[in-house]
């Protein structure tokens, strides 16, 4: 194996998808994807907040879409409609799985069943157990960083510290 192809870097998305900062985080990581490709895989955690009522069936929901293979356009859908989710609940998170070709009925049993609760669960203490607090965080390189009060410069910090890993 080669140098090209062990050169990778991961960075954590702490995400809450009822959250208007983190669908603001969204253009960074288009920015991220389209800088650095594969060689920096973006993974997305879930930290629900009490605040929002709706947050943790969202996650959950989250998890279903990945297993039926829609599980970043799932994200960005619910994240463009966060004003919505927090009246319409469970229903928009339905209405999404079925705009996308989704099996909405099988979404729906997901969250009855909590196949997904564990995951969820291990997310959010994970993120509390390395000081998140608020999303969005981002972790990278061990480094956290906090984007809950303002995302001003995160882009470029987490480039800095991408661009030092992948050339290790």
């Amino acid at each position: 194996m080669s140098d090209t192809d062990t050169s990778r870097a991961v960075l954590d998305f702490w995400c809450e998808l009822q959250c208007p900062d983190c669908h603001r985080a969204l253009d960074d990581l288009r920015a991220l994807r389209a800088r650095y490709g594969e060689r920096l895989e973006i993974r997305l955690r879930h930290f629900p907040l009490e605040k929002h009522k709706h947050s943790y069936a969202a996650a959950q929901a989250a998890e279903e879409a990945a297993e039926q293979g829609q599980d970043w356009a799932y994200v960005e859908a619910v994240l463009a409609r966060t004003g919505e989710l927090g009246t319409q609940g469970e229903k928009l998170l339905l209405a999404v799985a079925d705009e996308l070709g989704l099996d909405a009925e099988e979404m729906d049993t997901a969250l009855i069943d909590g196949r997904h609760l564990l995951i969820v669960d291990a997310d959010q203490a994970e993120g509390k157990a390395i000081g998140v607090t608020g999303t969005p965080t981002y972790v990278i390189g061990g480094e956290r960083l906090d984007g809950g009060k303002s995302q001003e410069g995160l882009r470029e910090r987490i480039e800095e510290i991408a661009d030092r890993l992948l050339a290790e």
